[in-house]
C-alpha cells in the first residue's frame, strides 16, 4: 500500500509555526490571494526558492479582460468557450469574464505598469482572440511586471510573512480536514510544521514532467501530488497545453516566444517557406493553441525537420521595441528577428487540471483551497485560452480570501495546538524518495515526452503506464495493482 506521507515525522518534535492563512506558492495567484487575505488575520507565504521564481514571472504576453470599447465579458467567454473546445465549467467561465476587470483594475491601482498609448491602456491580441484585449507591460515583460507590483505590496505589509528556500512535503490532515502543511526548510535543513487555519495551494503547474518546457525549475507539480496524497479529487489532468513557439535551442527550460508576436502579425513557415496554418484552421496562425501545436509536429513529421519558423518581418512597429526581452535572449543565440526568421517548436507549457475547486477555490477537503496553475476551477476546458491563466489567479484568488476571512473561526488556535501535538505520519524512511527521484525524473521526462505528449494514443499510453508502474514497484516495492493509483481516482490511503 502506498504511504499517505512520503515522509516519516513526529510534530512534537519539530519546530511548529502558526498562521492563521498559509500560501504555498508566490506566482501571480498566491500573492494576490494574500494581499486580499491579510485583512483578515496573519498570512504566511512559503516559496520553494525566491520570492521571484515563478511561471508569472516569465509571462511575457499579457494578461485578458474586457476592457476595451468593442469588447465585452460575453464575447471573451465566447472565445474562452471555443478554444477550450466545449470541455470549460460555464459558470466559472462567467465568474472568470465578469469579474476578471475589476481585478485588472486593482492590478493598475497598486502600481502594475502596463503599456499605454496616449494615456489609455494598451490591448493586443493573441491566437484565438477574436477581440484586441491584452494588457501588456514593457513590450513583452508583463508577467514581471505584475510580480514586482504585487511583490512590493506583500514585502511591504506588516500581516505578511514570506519564507524563502522552503519545500512542501505534504499537508497535514486529519480526517476531511486540513491544517496546514509539513515543509523542508532549506536553509536550516530540517522539518518544519506550518499551522493553519485555512491553507492555499497556489504552487504553480508540472511542465517538468516533460523533457522540453518553457516552466522554470520550480514548476515540478509539488502542491498538485501533495494534495492528492492528502486526499484532495484532482480533474483534467489529461489536458496539457504545449505552447507551439518555444524558441528551438538546446536550451531547457525552452525560451518561449510569445503568442503576441503571431498576434502582431507574424507568420508561421515551414522549411520550404510556405504558410502552412492556412491549411489547419480558418484563423490560421492565430488558432488555437492546440491547433497550431498539432499543426507543427504534422509539419515536422511530414518535413523530417526539428523545427518551423517564425517571420516577423511584416509587424506594424519594429522588434525589438514590441518585444524587447524576445529580442534580446535572441540576439544571445545568435538570432536577429528584424533579419532571421525565428525557429521555434512547440514545449509543454500549461496544465489546465489540479487539484477540484469550486467557484470559491474550496477543495474537497474542509480549510483547504486551491489557486492558479495548481487548480483546476474548470474555467479552461480542455485548451486554456491565452492570456487567461493571470487572469485566473487574479479572480479565484479574491474569492478564496473572501471565503477564507468568512471562514477564519471555524478553526481554533486551540484546535491546532491540540492537533499539532498528537499528529504523526508514517511514510518513507528520510531521504530514499529524494534519491529515487533524482534517479526517475530524466527517465519519467522522456516517457512523458514520448508517449504522453501532443499527439497520443492508446498503445503510447498503455507503455507509458506500465513503464512508469515497472518504475515505482521495482524501487520502492509499492504493488500498484488496479488504475486508481496512477491517476484514475482517488488515492488508496487509510483515513
Amino acid at each position: 500500500m502506498i504511504p499517505r506521507y512520503i515522509s516519516n515525522f513526529d510534530l512534537t518534535d519539530i519546530p511548529r509555526l502558526y498562521t492563521d492563512f498559509l500560501i504555498i506558492g508566490t506566482g501571480i495567484a498566491g500573492l494576490y490571494t494574500a494581499l486580499k487575505a491579510c485583512d483578515g488575520g496573519k498570512v504566511t507565504i512559503l516559496t520553494k526558492r525566491r520570492l521571484e521564481d515563478s511561471n508569472t514571472d516569465l509571462a511575457q504576453g499579457g494578461i485578458a479582460a474586457a476592457i476595451g470599447t468593442e469588447d465585452t465579458p460575453r464575447l471573451h467567454l465566447s472565445d474562452t468557450l471555443e478554444a477550450g473546445a466545449g470541455l470549460c465549467d460555464l459558470p466559472a467561465v462567467e465568474v472568470l469574464v465578469n469579474e476578471g476587470p475589476d481585478c485588472v483594475m486593482e492590478l493598475v491601482e497598486i502600481g502594475t505598469r502596463f503599456d499605454r498609448v496616449e494615456g489609455h491602456l494598451a490591448l493586443t491580441r493573441e491566437g484565438a482572440h477574436r477581440q484586441r484585449r491584452i494588457l501588456h507591460a514593457r513590450g513583452d515583460a508583463t508577467g514581471e511586471e505584475i510580480r514586482r507590483a504585487l511583490s512590493d505590496q506583500v514585502t511591504r505589509h506588516p500581516e505578511i510573512d514570506v519564507h524563502e528556500d522552503i519545500y512542501l512535503i505534504d499537508l497535514l490532515t486529519e480526517g476531511n480536514a486540513c491544517y496546514g502543511a509539513l515543509a523542508w526548510d532549506l536553509a536550516r535543513q530540517q522539518k518544519v510544521a506550518y499551522l493553519a487555519r485555512s491553507t492555499v495551494i497556489s504552487t504553480g503547474g508540472a511542465g517538468h514532467l516533460y523533457l522540453n518546457t518553457t516552466n522554470p525549475g520550480v514548476a515540478t507539480g509539488d502542491g498538485i501530488a501533495a494534495g492528492f496524497r492528502a486526499g484532495a479529487r484532482l480533474a483534467d489532468l489529461e489536458f496539457i497545453q504545449f505552447h507551439p513557439t518555444a524558441l528551438y535551442h538546446e536550451d531547457n527550460p525552452k525560451f518561449l516566444v510569445s503568442e503576441a508576436v503571431r498576434g502582431e502579425g507574424a507568420i508561421l513557415r515551414n522549411r520550404l517557406g510556405e504558410r502552412f496554418m492556412e491549411r489547419y484552421h480558418p484563423m490560421a496562425d492565430l488558432a488555437p493553441r492546440d491547433v497550431v501545436a498539432r499543426a507543427i509536429v504534422d509539419e515536422l513529421r511530414q518535413t523530417g525537420e526539428p523545427c518551423v519558423f517564425l517571420d516577423t518581418k511584416k509587424l506594424p512597429v519594429p522588434f525589438q521595441e514590441r518585444f524587447p526581452t524576445i529580442y534580446q535572449h535572441c540576439l544571445q543565440v545568435g538570432i536577429d528577428p528584424s533579419r532571421d526568421w525565428i525557429p521555434v517548436a512547440p514545449a509543454a507549457h500549461y496544465i489546465m487540471g489540479g487539484v477540484r475547486t469550486d467557484a470559491d477555490g474550496q477543495t474537497n477537503l474542509t480549510n483547504l483551497f486551491a489557486c492558479g496553475e495548481a487548480a483546476c476551477t474548470g474555467v479552461h476546458g480542455a485548451n486554456r485560452l491565452a492570456s487567461n491563466s493571470l487572469l485566473e489567479g487574479l479572480v479565484f484568488g479574491k474569492r478564496i480570501a473572501t471565503r477564507m476571512k468568512k471562514k477564519r473561526d471555524d478553526v481554533s488556535l486551540r484546535e491546532l495546538h491540540r492537533f499539532s501535538s498528537r499528529s504523526r505520519g508514517l511514510g518513507e524512511p528520510s531521504g530514499s524518495l529524494t534519491q529515487q527521484a533524482v534517479q526517475w525524473r530524466q527517465r519519467l521526462q522522456t516517457i512523458m515526452w514520448q508517449d504522453v505528449g501532443i499527439l497520443r494514443d492508446g498503445q503510447g499510453l498503455s507503455r507509458a503506464k506500465e513503464t512508469i508502474r515497472g518504475l515505482v514497484e521495482g524501487s520502492l516495492g509499492y504493488e500498484l495493482g488496479g488504475g486508481s493509483r496512477l491517476g484514475d481516482g482517488q488515492p488508496d490511503h487509510p483515513r
